[in-house]
């Protein structure tokens, strides 16, 4: 009597709540496992059918036989084995819902098997938007549900003293209300967040401070700091944002005498194309670099952009009329490809007309 009763409270509360009732089988009794057994789409529009794609595994010692999967509506399809799994074996099953009603779903399908007595119970959830917005040209870059215009700030030809900004647009992408922040921060960098809180669909931008005075070296400075759409979010790759600032040294002090008389840097060229090219890979790249002034020249920073680079000189001090080899290689180029940041090295010099030098590296 009471398992009569509570069938028909469970077919009558199935019938009227718009959230899943999760019904669980003993794990005993089964010879099915799923790597997640809730799938969570996200969005879709109206009439814009979508998928949940599970993949399951016979945990069994014997031949599993899919004897039916049974959705709980008429707007959900499933795809599945119509054939022997074998002990061992991965397979998917698949659901398939119409979305012909606006709003979070829910739906669940029970997975019949010779496996066990019980079914097993597999849910896929989202939410209907009666328009489906395409962020893709306009906010490109993902962290998360938290969407944003770029996804690395460089502060480039910083004078100590100034503080440069970055706006980086952003817009909520989830089904939640956001907290965009920053974390990480190092004492050179600062974050505004405006407004403090997004809904979803709605936009903003975060502006980020570079204070120079706290930047004590001359050349480049990179760090990592993350983007997050909550506070205490965990910090992971999938919200990083790399940072990197280039601070120049002071030229004012330079007298027009000293111009005259100047160290001078002449490259064979500033561009070079590593990778493969006309059928050969090229490693390595050979810059010859002269002193053409009338004092010594002097490299007091050699560095790179990114990793993936290897770069050598022969000397860091170069007499009037002297010339040196650069060398930069590939050290990892899968490391180059993944990079965010364009590849490059960075020289900084005492001569006042180049105080910066920037080579650009095109990797293939």
């Amino acid at each position: 009597m009471i398992h009569i009763l509570y069938n028909k409270v469970f077919r009558s509360v199935w019938g009227v709540l718009p959230f899943c009732l999760f019904t669980f089988s003993p794990v005993n009794a089964q010879k099915l496992i799923a790597d997640e057994p809730v799938v969570n789409v996200g969005k879709t529009g109206y009439q814009v059918p979508v998928t949940a794609v599970f993949e399951l595994k016979n945990k069994g010692s014997r031949h599993l036989v899919i004897e039916r999967v049974k959705p709980d509506c008429g707007c959900t399809s499933v795809d599945y084995p119509r054939r022997s799994v074998n002990a061992g074996e991965k397979f998917t099953i698949t659901m398939t819902y119409d979305a012909q009603m606006l709003g979070h779903f829910c739906k669940q399908a029970a997975v019949y098997s010779n496996g066990s007595k019980e079914p097993f119970y597999l849910t896929m959830e989202g939410v209907v938007l009666a328009e489906l917005k395409d962020y893709s040209n306009t906010y490109p870059y993902a962290f998360g549900d938290l969407l944003a215009d770029m996804d690395n700030v460089e502060f480039d030809d910083v004078n100590k003293g100034e503080r440069p900004e970055v706006v980086i647009n952003i817009v909520n992408n989830g089904e939640k209300v956001m907290t965009p922040n920053v974390l990480h921060l190092p004492s050179y960098l600062t974050a505004v967040a405006e407004p403090e809180t997004l809904a979803p669909g709605r936009g903003g931008k975060i502006t980020l401070t570079l204070n120079s005075q706290n930047i004590h070296d001359f050349g480049l400075t990179q760090t990592t700091v993350y983007l997050a759409s909550q506070l205490g979010e965990n910090v992971s790759g999938d919200i990083e944002l790399p940072v990197s600032a280039v601070l120049l040294p002071n030229t004012v002090g330079y007298g027009d005498n000293y111009k005259q008389f100047a160290p001078r840097l002449q490259l064979s060229t500033d561009s070079i194309v590593l990778g493969k090219i006309g059928g050969k890979t090229k490693k390595q790249e050979v810059i010859t670099m002269t002193n053409v002034g009338r004092l010594p020249l002097k490299i007091s920073s050699l560095q790179m952009f990114t990793p993936g680079l290897k770069v050598t000189l022969d000397s860091r001090e170069l007499q009037p009329q002297q010339s040196v080899r650069l060398k930069v290689a590939i050290a990892d180029r899968n490391a180059l490809l993944k990079a965010r940041q364009r590849p490059r090295v960075l020289m900084i010099t005492n001569d006042p007309e180049h105080a910066k030098v920037v080579l650009r590296v095109n990797v293939k």
